[in-house]
C-alpha cells in the first residue's frame, strides 16, 4: 500500500487543498496523510481570509508522521509564507522522500494571493532542487522565472527548460490558461519533452484542478514511471472535470468529481 502525504492548506469547501488531495489519494488507491500549512475561509465563491499555521507547528506535524510511518510520496501545495517554505525545505533536506511533487500554488482562482511575494525566492532557491517534479501553470512559471507569461506552446517549452535549470528533476508545464479547444501540458526533463493534450471541458466547475492533478501524480509515482503517472493522472483529472456538473456544490466555481468512478 502506498502512503501519500500532502503538505498544503485547508479548503473547508472540500474542492481544493488537503481535502482534494486526500480524496485524490483515496480514489487512486493510496492511503493519505496531511500536514496543514494554513486555514482558509473560502467557498466556491472565493477565498475571504487565510490564517497561516506557525512554521514550528508545521514541522511538528511532519515530525510525528515521519517518525511513525514509511511515507512513499509527498505532494506540496500551498505554503503561504517564507517561514513555512523554509521549514518544509529543512524537513525535506533532513528527511529525503522517494518522490516529491511540488505544486507551486500562488493565487486562488478567484484572485486571492496564497503565497507571499517574499516566499517565491525561497521556493526557487531551496524547494525546487528538492522536487522530483514541479507542476506550475503559466502564471506560476512566469513568477518563478520573473518573466512574462507564456502565450504559446513554444514559450511554454522554453520556460519549462529554464525551470529545469533551477534544479528540479522534471517540470510539468500546464497550459490550461492558453486559449483553444485543447489544454496542452508539457513534461520536460533533461532527456525528453512529452506533450500531453486533453480536450477542454465546457464547465465552470474546475475548483481544485491543480491540487488534484499534482496529488494524483504523487499517488501514482511509487508504482508507475513518471511519464505513465502523468498520463494516468491527467486521465483521472479529465474524468473528474467531465463529471463535475453531476455535483451541485455551492454558487460559484464548483469542485471536480473526485469519485466519479464510484458514484
Amino acid at each position: 500500500m502506498t502512503i501519500a502525504l500532502t503538505i498544503a492548506g485547508s479548503d473547508p469547501s472540500g474542492g481544493a487543498g488537503i481535502q482534494a488531495d486526500l480524496k485524490t489519494f483515496s480514489a487512486l488507491g493510496a492511503y493519505g496523510m496531511a500536514v496543514i500549512t494554513a486555514l482558509t475561509a473560502q467557498s466556491t465563491q472565493g477565498v475571504s481570509d487565510v490564517f497561516p499555521v506557525p512554521a514550528d507547528f508545521v514541522k511538528q506535524q511532519f515530525d510525528v508522521l515521519i517518525n511513525d510511518s514509511n511515507i512513499d510520496c509527498l505532494k506540496i501545495g500551498m505554503l503561504m509564507n517564507e517561514a513555512i517554505v523554509n521549514a518544509v525545505a529543512e524537513l525535506l533536506s533532513q528527511n529525503p522522500l522517494p518522490y516529491v511533487v511540488l505544486d507551486t500554488v500562488m493565487v486562488a482562482k478567484g484572485g486571492h494571493a496564497l503565497l507571499k511575494q517574499t516566499a517565491i525566492d525561497v521556493i526557487r532557491q531551496k524547494l525546487l532542487p528538492l522536487a522530483t517534479i514541479i507542476t506550475p501553470n503559466l502564471p506560476e512559471a512566469a513568477a518563478l522565472l520573473n518573466c512574462p507569461e507564456a502565450t504559446n506552446e513554444s514559450q511554454m517549452q522554453q520556460q519549462g527548460q529554464a525551470l529545469l535549470q533551477l534544479g528540479c528533476k522534471a517540470v510539468l508545464m500546464k497550459g490550461g490558461h492558453l486559449p483553444g479547444d485543447e489544454c496542452p501540458d508539457f513534461l520536460i526533463t533533461s532527456k525528453e519533452i512529452i506533450r500531453y493534450a486533453t480536450r477542454r471541458v465546457n464547465t465552470n466547475n474546475t475548483h481544485g484542478t491543480g491540487c488534484t492533478l499534482s496529488a494524483a501524480i504523487a499517488a501514482l509515482l511509487p508504482v508507475l514511471t513518471l511519464g505513465e503517472a502523468i498520463k494516468q493522472a491527467k486521465d483521472y483529472l479529465s474524468g473528474a472535470i467531465a463529471n463535475a456538473d453531476r455535483l451541485h456544490v455551492g454558487k460559484g466555481i464548483g469542485p471536480t468529481h473526485h469519485f466519479y468512478r464510484w458514484w
